[in-house]
């Protein structure tokens, strides 16, 4: 199922693809574990708008007490130089017409860095 509407969409990697969801982007750091590349029909894989291995890790071992943290982190990373050239590409993307859809292997999506990330882009867009 995707979640939002409008020019970006999030869909995890092991939903089915859809005519509507546009560019399809894969914004995790690894390969969705058994999706092959046709499935998961995707187009551009982003590894540099992902949280740092660090952080990701760091998250991962006490997701309910460090959530917080971890998107004030992750929006800093979002500020770095690797990260600003990614998410321009995504920024490019949705100006070219959309819809672009954020695919994600993350079992919560909600938990997960791409709300902090739709957010960003969402800020950036308005300021450019």
């Amino acid at each position: 199922m995707a979640h939002g509407s409008g020019p970006v969409r999030v869909r995890r990697a092991y939903d089915p693809v859809e005519d509507g969801d546009g560019a399809r982007v894969l914004v995790d750091r690894l390969w969705p574990r058994g999706v092959s590349k046709e499935r998961a029909g995707i187009d551009l894989w982003l590894k540099d708008v992902t949280p740092s291995d660090e952080l990701r890790s760091w998250y991962h071992h006490d997701r309910e007490d460090r959530h917080d943290a971890f998107v004030e982190r992750y929006r800093a990373e979002l500020g770095d130089a690797t990260h600003t050239e990614a998410v321009g590409r995504l920024v490019d993307l949705v100006r070219e017409g959309g819809p672009v859809t954020l695919v994600t292997a993350a079992e919560d999506v909600q938990d997960s860095h791409v709300p902090v990330l739709v957010d960003h882009l969402k800020h950036v867009m308005k300021r450019t």
